[in-house]
């Protein structure tokens, strides 16, 4: 899974200041915003209540909660020398309880760690767990594209992201929800968004017990496989229609049926013998193409 830059909020630690802090971040200071000069706990807080935002790389000044000294930001009140987080880093200026957070600079911001467990994908240009290095599929700069289900920034949200198979990413909480309401597959292209092979063989066991009816047996149709994008031609149903190349029912049908039930063919066929023999006067002359 993608790593998430999600924070918690948790108890102060031991050297900080009591009453400082919000429901994203545990400090013992105040961010000066460079944008308004006001005081606020975090750059969320701030634009929780402004018609602006903050940008955290631009923050130049703190006010301890303890003391009230504005000051450069730094990780220690130079006044009364409280620890204003445990964690501190200077280019984000994130102040925070320690969680074995590391900035990441093709990230460009910090990600909570450790550090040792996710690689940076240089293509996907994204932090992620080391059990999907080299067992992914790259998307160039996937999480700078927005959740394909709620439309908000992925890659400096607190939620965390999951990637798909197809390798595009959606938040945790959106995963969540889709798969709840009963969607499986990814909003962008359409792929699978997890392995169906179970839910694959149980439309096998249906289709086998829920024949066409007999004038539709023998029918088939042109389909395109969302998961492996073949173009084949495969028996019609109702119940799904599954790719000759992978075996998935994640499929589009590409047009009508393309071959005539026998049993409709067999009544035309009559048919176009009856007339012929109701009309010999017409043997001798040109036979028109028969309309169907």
């Amino acid at each position: 899974q993608a790593l998430s830059v999600r924070e918690e909020e948790t108890t102060f630690g031991r050297n900080m200041a009591s009453p400082a802090g919000c429901e994203h971040y545990v400090r013992s200071c105040l961010l000066k915003a460079p944008c308004c000069d006001k005081l606020y706990v975090c750059r969320l807080c701030h634009d929780a209540e402004e018609n602006h935002q903050m940008d955290r790389f631009k923050v130049r000044e703190v006010q301890c909660s303890k003391c009230q000294t504005v000051q450069q930001a730094q990780q220690t009140c130079q006044q009364c020398h409280v620890q204003f987080g445990e964690y501190y880093c200077e280019i984000c200026h994130l102040f925070d309880k320690d969680k074995k957070q590391y900035h990441c600079q093709p990230c460009g911001i910090c990600r909570i760690g450790p550090k040792e467990k996710y690689f940076h994908c240089e293509k996907c240009n994204l932090c992620l767990a080391q059990d999907l290095r080299g067992n992914h599929k790259c998307v160039e700069n996937v999480s700078r594209q927005n959740c394909p289900v709620c439309m908000e920034d992925i890659h400096t949200s607190r939620i965390g992201a999951h990637v798909l198979p197809c390798g595009h990413l959606l938040h945790k909480t959106c995963f969540h929800d889709m798969v709840r309401k009963g969607a499986y597959r990814c909003p962008l292209c359409m792929h699978s968004a997890w392995n169906m092979e179970d839910h694959w063989d149980q439309i096998d066991i249906e289709i086998a017990q829920s024949p066409m009816p007999t004038e539709y047996q023998g029918a088939t149709v042109k389909i395109i496989c969302n998961d492996c994008q073949a173009h084949c031609t495969v028996p019609f149903h109702v119940l799904g229609m599954k790719c000759s190349g992978c075996g998935s029912y994640n499929t589009a049908q590409d047009g009508g049926l393309i071959q005539q039930p026998q049993s409709l063919q067999s009544e035309q066929d009559t048919e176009n013998e009856a007339e012929t023999d109701t009309e010999p006067e017409q043997q001798d002359q040109p036979e028109s193409p028969t309309q169907h």
